[in-house]
Order: structure tokens, then sequence, then C-alpha cells
């Protein structure tokens, strides 16, 4: 696949959903433990949420995808997570603003409609 349809796709990927974590193996068999962390998080932060599309993406089953995805975001690493249609990072991000608070804030504000009381 080219360039152009690689972008394409991703960009496909990431507006049809609330959240996009790209990673390697998937939800339930996470093969790298950068993902498995990212994934973990956003299990535990979107719990409370009804209605959020959140879509694991394994790159690791389409070499161009998992080429792409770091050209498309100029970032080098995977897992990268996109909130609604906002890249937020990788893992050593999405840790720390799980941490700090700021990505469950994050979450509330762009889901503040959808969010269980």
């Amino acid at each position: 696949m080219n360039k152009d349809n690689i972008f394409q796709l991703i960009e496909q990927q990431i507006k049809s959903n609330d959240i996009v974590l790209y990673m390697k193996g998937t939800i339930h068999a996470p093969r790298c433990g950068f993902s498995a962390i990212v994934a973990n998080i956003i299990q535990e932060l979107t719990k409370d949420f009804k209605n959020i599309n959140c879509t694991y993406i394994d790159v690791l089953c389409d070499d161009d995808l998992r080429h792409g995805i770091k050209e498309y975001t100029d970032w080098p690493t995977i897992p990268q997570l996109y909130i609604q249609e906002e890249f937020i990072g990788g893992c050593d991000i999405v840790k720390e603003m799980y941490r700090n608070g700021e990505l469950k804030a994050l979450l509330l504000q762009k889901f503040k409609d959808i969010k269980d009381n």
C-alpha cells in the first residue's frame, strides 16, 4: 500500500472512532509491555463512560500501517493514542497524564455528555 493510502486509512480510523490506540498486539493479548500499559489505562479511565467507541489496532498485523503511523505523526514509537482525532502521545506521555490527572480531565472534557452518573 502506498503512503497516501496508508494515511487515508489512518485518517479514516481516527475520524470514525472516539479513541484509537495503535498498539502491538491486541487488547486481550498485548505483545509489548508499553502497549499493555496504555491499553489498561484507557480501559480503566473509560469504564465509567457509556457509548465511547474505543478501537485498539494491532500494527503488527500490517507492516505498512506500523511504519505509516510513525510517519503520519512523526512519532517514532508504538503505542500511539488518539482521542477525538487528537494525537495524545505514546506510553510515557499517557502514563504521566494518567498519574497527574490530566488524562482523566481530558476525557471528562471531551466526553462530558456521555459520562455515567
